[in-house]
């Protein structure tokens, strides 16, 4: 099986591109389930003729061996909250196919048949947010899949919720017919929270280049010098994840006229007389440490798609089933805490991003601070209208919020399960949390880009034109969605507009 990637992921779950079973995979599955089979005759084998949990010490009588997996996925069927949309429920159902094709759950082939069959057809499981405590799996979650699987509960087709039974019955799916321990294959895994942190990490990656963007934007209106993102500043702070956003940086205002060098001060033959300079020699930290601020951000990010895409091509339930080796392995890869860690980690950092975003946008809204603008950037009659005022109390509070959810939810494990569960990873919350903060941080980010683009428009004629071409790209790209505000309107719906378009449009120049 070749590893999977987190592009690949974003073909799948967002493209919907086909899923191409290979052949020689199916047969390794197919291997690994025979094994099992012979190997479970005549030993006590968990979750195949024992109970669960805290209850396998009870052996199941070879006749009720089918009704224990029926029985496991109906009863762990008790997720609420929201369902997981169609993007992060496809990319759940890819991590738990990727984890079983690597040939070491032991589960049937008809399990990797019916996940691929929902996936190239466009039926997407009902999941739901809240369950699970991430160890010994996403149980909740990953039940309600498999409760879909065996033609039970509810899915979505074009976004419209259907009994499941009837989708099946339509295009001719006949309900999975769970063996051996297809049920406790079904569940005992990270395939929830894995799924939800690649989706995450997707957009997260859009978002750190719009930030980029924004940050570039508003260099070149306020006429920033050029050198807090020169290569040779960067060059020695020993950070990757800087050094290319001042790279990104100086990419995005090449052809700019707008962004003021370093030597033009230094050449100035009347600077050493005077005593006060009407610009500012350095701008605030804002947007002077653009790089240092938005460069450990995307090294997090990077290093947790790293850590995503591992456990995206890992093994992750219990029992591993171990055919070169002629045995089966208890223990606990089940356990979600590499990605609950990661989760955490890049929820803090996407705060962060929300954080900076707000604060240029404050330097946009405050005259006394930029000396350029009007307050609020109001274009009407100053006490009459308000320009942008409205929407920065709507980005303020939402960042607020980011700060409020940034605490980790890693160190946060609570026995449960008659305490076999005695520490857990809590992954799936941390991947849910990441969620939100990730969505309040495109709100952020769409407000400020829309100021930013109100400051383009009250420049003058000639100072429009010596923008970067990335810029006059970004702005017109806004345009079409939010338009130049001088009397007072509603903002929610343009709002929204750039919300939607800035998250799911892959970032282009």
């Amino acid at each position: 099986m070749n590893r999977i990637s987190l592009a690949q992921i974003e073909q799948y779950a967002f493209e919907k591109k086909e899923f191409i079973l290979a052949e020689d995979d199916l047969n390794q599955v197919s291997k690994s389930f025979a094994f099992l089979t012979n190997f479970s005759k005549d030993k006590i084998i968990y979750g195949i003729n024992t109970g669960f949990g805290p209850m396998a010490q009870y052996r199941i009588e070879t006749d009720k061996l089918s009704n224990l997996q029926y029985n496991l996925i109906r009863s762990h069927s008790s997720g609420i909250g929201k369902p997981l949309n169609d993007i992060y429920a496809r990319s759940v159902m890819i991590a738990r196919l990727n984890s079983f094709l690597q040939a070491n759950s032991g589960v049937s082939t008809a399990v990797i048949k019916q996940l691929v069959a929902f996936l190239n057809l466009g039926i997407t499981p009902e999941i739901f947010e809240h369950g699970s405590v991430g160890a010994s799996g996403d149980l909740v979650q990953l039940s309600h899949l498999g409760l879909n699987l065996i033609g039970e509960g509810y899915v979505y087709e074009n976004g419209v919720r259907i009994k499941t039974a009837n989708v099946l019955a339509e295009k001719n799916i006949a309900p999975l017919k769970m063996e051996l321990r297809d049920g406790l294959g079904l569940i005992n895994g990270t395939s929830c929270m894995t799924g939800m942190a690649a989706i995450n990490l997707v957009y997260g990656k859009r978002l750190v280049q719009w930030a980029v963007a924004a940050s570039s934007m508003l260099n070149e209106v306020i006429e920033a010098f050029d050198d807090s993102f020169s290569k040779e500043l960067n060059a020695v702070k020993h950070h990757k994840g800087q050094q290319l956003i001042a790279q990104q940086m100086r990419d995005f205002v090449a052809g700019s006229g707008m962004i003021r060098n370093r030597e033009e001060l230094f050449k100035d033959d009347t600077a050493m007389q005077r005593k006060e300079f009407e610009r500012k020699i350095q701008e605030y930290y804002s947007i002077r440490c653009v790089p240092q601020i938005l460069g450990p951000i995307l090294d997090t990010l990077l290093y947790a798609q790293e850590v995503v895409e591992n456990e995206l091509n890992s093994t992750n339930d219990n029992p591993i089933v171990s055919p070169e080796d002629d045995n089966v392995f208890h223990g606990g890869n089940f356990h979600g805490d590499y990605i609950s860690l990661e989760m955490d980690k890049v929820k803090i950092v996407l705060t962060k991003l929300s954080m900076l975003m707000e604060r240029q946008l404050n330097f946009l809204m405050n005259s006394k601070l930029n000396n350029k603008f009007p307050p609020f950037l109001n274009a009407g009659t100053w006490g009459l209208n308000f320009g942008f005022q409205g929407v920065q109390f709507t980005a303020t509070s939402t960042t607020a919020e980011n700060q409020a959810l940034s605490n980790s939810v890693y160190v946060h494990s609570i026995p449960n399960n008659n305490d076999n569960q005695d520490i857990v990873s809590m992954g799936t919350n941390s991947a849910v949390l990441a969620k939100q903060v990730l969505e309040n941080s495109f709100q952020v980010m769409s407000i400020h880009i829309m100021a930013i683009c109100q400051a383009i428009d009250l420049l003058d004629t000639e100072e429009k034109e010596r923008l970067s071409p990335n810029a006059l790209s970004v702005y017109a790209q806004i345009r079409k969605l939010a338009f130049f505000v001088k009397d007072d309107i509603p903002q929610a719906d343009s709002i929204a507009a750039v919300y939607e378009y800035i998250k799911e449009t892959p970032f282009q120049l």
